[in-house]
């Protein structure tokens, strides 16, 4: 029986010498890891573009004409009653989210686009949204917007900035 408990207590304390040694090299992954992702945060803030946001959508791929589409806008009023509503008002006032009001003016059709669209990345990397992230204390969460349903909102957001 003698035997079998020192066994099985050096068996332990392999195990355990073998773990440490483990732990050891995944924390130095870890590490290089981390200072990769913050020289590719870094990167990404040098180069990011406040008036077009970080996305797919461009001012060469994305445009809207001089006068608001009122049928996207009417959709766009749709999307805004089922997914936008409960966190954000059409006036300037604070729901949990910003008020919509102005939003067309102080923001370029291609980053609202961009925002609708890759909002996790534009929310990680966008100075303005961090701070109002502070105000709001809420990350809005990624809609998952089809592009013809972010378009739409697009157009009812100008439609209530005119």
């Amino acid at each position: 029986m003698k035997k079998l408990l020192y066994l099985g207590v050096a068996l332990l304390f392999v195990v355990a010498c073998n773990n440490e040694t483990t732990s050891d090299q995944s924390s130095d992954t870890t590490t290089t890891a981390t200072t990769d992702a913050v020289a590719d945060d870094q990167a990404a803030r040098a180069e990011y573009d406040q008036q077009v946001g970080t996305g797919k959508y461009t001012e060469e791929n994305f445009k809207v004409s001089a006068v608001v589409d009122q049928e996207l806008a009417k959709k766009g009023d749709a999307i805004y009653s089922a997914k936008c509503q409960s966190c954000h008002k059409t006036t300037s006032e604070q729901l949990v989210g910003p008020g919509f009001a102005g939003v067309s003016e102080r923001r370029t059709p291609v980053w609202i686009m961009n925002f609708l669209t890759n909002t996790d990345e534009m929310i990680d990397i966008d100075p303005a949204l961090q701070e109002q992230l502070e105000l709001c204390m809420v990350r809005m969460p990624d809609q998952a917007l089809s592009e013809n349903e972010a378009h739409s909102l697009v157009e009812f957001f100008r439609q209530i900035d005119m």
